[in-house]
């Protein structure tokens, strides 16, 4: 790596575990924030807690993986126990690194991230990238959007897992219209686990199981049997299994209630030598490899429906599993993850969220050596890679293609580079067909997934860009009825007058719409503003998708610019017919020209 940087002004702190000489031209910033951790203890026990190591060392491997997903350097030879062999790298091994500890064993806390989103902005980062859960509550008193909406000012762009609240309605978090909202997609890799019955049908599952198997021979199946302490068996739940129905069997258990590689060490207590993880209808077909303590296979509901009826039907079920398997070119991908935190955005309903989705499904990059990779510690094997699911995953994912788009295009805003991520991404999946919810297996929305998921290439060279400023962010907050100081309070700016406020928030200058019509609002117009980034002398032309309930008139619908940077405005005006017999529906507006494609995603509610 070249010289850091003269203006950089963050520094390494020592701390427990960790030296500041430990720091180098890769990892220039290391800082912890645990006074607001500290004072909660105090407050909750009478003292501070001893669990607060004040230090930057990872004791828990979540901020070791998220920083080496984004930014890690090439390791030849990577897996975990085997899996997902090959080279690892991050999305930009040539940027360097800051990490700021905010979160501790009991949580994160708003004062805590706070401090550490003030201290990275003060210290000259470029992208903030934050795999942390936020809130629902108005943007006033969310931490986190306050702390980006100072960072988006400084032109440094925010990137934020969406949540793992799927496939639940409304589970966002992280919905404020300056921050890049990150779903979670599967990529084209899959960790592939195989239950063949005695009646010989075989069902496909996944697992990150890397132990001894359960031998060549097929053994006894058993499901729900043996109840005890007036517990559901089928669940596993700790002290349900009587040992005398389930030792040296695989046991079926159903996902839910308790934590799915706990479900497994129950499995294994009783005296089980194997589980089969089947999905309920609450998860569909939405599946997630574990590391678990004894040979096991996770199958959705589909699967686990014909499993059940076997295992009751049968007089004697029995099953063999077959373990170990790194399978690539899987498809359909990518398709949304089931526990991605879907729309629509109940906060603000007129700005569509998520943006977009990325990988987040069995996801390798590296783990601190401070603790094993097991999550239950039945395992004490310690691997410097781990096999994570989550947004937390896909977050850095987008954070390091802003890192990129930045670098190529160092004078553009955070939201021109959120735009370029938004208006580039994909719908189709590597069949051709529209992206899938993997918890339903059917058809997904871009409440699932945005605007779709990013494209890496095309997001360098977008053509046209809906780019806002910190002054549109005023205008936006002065049109939610908040109170001047509520909107001081995000702004940190006590001149904001909200003498301009917007008629309604949907028309900040945004890369996607989201529709909302009621019983005396039939009709919505916005403008929106384009900027070309593409060439000079470029034409482009309008197209419009869907539904047969709302006529779309885009004016006008050819935009011409002459120069780069130039700026064209246009108008849409969404009309929708009477008594509409859906709730919901979707469709797109694209500008487009022989080079590029410029797509916006609209979603539209009927209340």
């Amino acid at each position: 790596m070249p010289d850091i940087p003269k203006r950089w002004r963050g520094e390494c702190e020592s701390g427990k575990d960790f030296a500041s000489s430990l720091c180098n031209k890769k990892l220039i910033g290391a800082r912890s924030f645990y006074k607001g951790f500290d004072m909660a203890m105090r407050n909750k026990y009478g003292k501070g807690s001893e669990k607060i190591i004040n230090s930057p060392r990872d004791t828990d491997g979540h901020g070791t993986h998220t920083t080496s997903t984004v930014a890690g350097s090439h390791v030849p030879n990577a897996s975990y126990f085997g899996y997902a062999s090959g080279i690892a790298r991050g999305m930009v091994p040539q940027a360097r690194v800051a990490a700021y500890k905010v979160c501790w064993e009991e949580g994160c806390f708003s004062s805590d991230i706070l401090a550490g989103m003030e201290r990275a902005i003060e210290d000259g980062v470029n992208i903030l990238s934050l795999s942390i859960g936020g809130i629902s509550d108005p943007y006033f008193r969310d931490a986190i959007a306050i702390g980006a909406f100072a960072a988006t000012k400084r032109g440094i762009f925010v990137s934020c897992s969406a949540g793992n609240g799927g496939p639940t309605p409304e589970s966002l978090s992280n919905v404020a219209p300056w921050i890049m909202t990150v779903g979670a997609g599967t990529v084209d890799r899959d960790f592939r686990g195989y239950a063949v019955l005695g009646n010989k049908n075989r069902f496909t599952g996944v697992s990150l199981y890397s132990g001894k198997g359960i031998g060549s021979e097929p053994v006894g199946l058993v499901y729900n049997k043996g109840v005890k302490s007036n517990q559901s068996s089928s669940i596993c739940t700790p002290g349900s299994l009587d040992p005398k129905w389930v030792r040296g069997k695989v046991v079926l258990c159903d996902r839910g209630v308790n934590a799915r590689v706990e479900k497994g060490v129950v499995v294994k207590k009783a005296g089980g030598v194997g589980m089969i993880l089947a999905n309920t209808a609450e998860n569909g077909e939405g599946t997630v490899a574990d590391r678990h303590v004894l040979p096991a296979v996770a199958v959705g509901k589909i699967a686990g429906d014909k499993i059940r009826e076997y295992a009751g039907s049968d007089p004697n079920p029995t099953v063999d599993l077959s373990l170990g398997w790194t399978v690539l070119d899987v498809k359909p991908a990518p398709v949304v993850a089931e526990f991605s935190s879907r729309g629509p955005n109940n906060l603000t309903p007129q700005i569509l969220k998520p943006d977009v989705i990325g990988p987040g499904v069995n996801i390798l990059a590296g783990w601190t050596g401070a603790v094993e990779p097991s999550t239950l510690h039945t395992d004490t094997r310690i691997s410097p890679f781990n096999l994570l699911s989550g947004t937390s995953m896909s977050c850095p994912h987008i954070s390091g293609l802003a890192a990129l788009i930045k670098a190529a295009h160092p004078k553009w805003s955070p939201s021109a580079i959120k735009s370029a991520l938004m208006t580039t991404s994909y719908t189709l999946d590597n069949t051709n067909t529209t992206l899938r919810d993997a918890s339903t297996g059917a058809i997904s929305t871009p409440w699932d997934h945005g605007a779709g998921h990013v494209d890496p290439q095309k997001a360098l060279s977008p053509g046209l860009v809906y780019d806002a400023s910190s002054n549109d962010y005023f205008t936006f907050l002065c049109s939610l009825n908040y109170t001047l100081e509520q909107v001081q309070t995000i702004a940190q700016n006590p001149n904001v007058n909200c003498s301009r406020r917007f008629s309604d928030p949907g028309h900040l200058n945004y890369p996607s719409f989201s529709i909302l019509f009621r019983s005396k609002k039939r009709a919505v117009r916005y403008t929106r503003t384009l900027t070309n980034v593409g060439e000079a002398n470029s034409v482009y032309n309008v197209a419009v998708d869907g539904p047969s309930a709302v006529s779309i008139n885009v004016k006008p619908t050819k935009l011409v610019f002459g120069k780069v940077h130039e700026k064209k405005r246009y108008t849409v005006t969404f009309a929708s017919k009477k008594h509409v017999a859906v709730k919901a529906a979707f469709g797109s507006i694209t500008w487009s020209n022989s080079e590029h494609q410029v797509r916006s995603p609209v979603a539209f509610t009927w209340s």
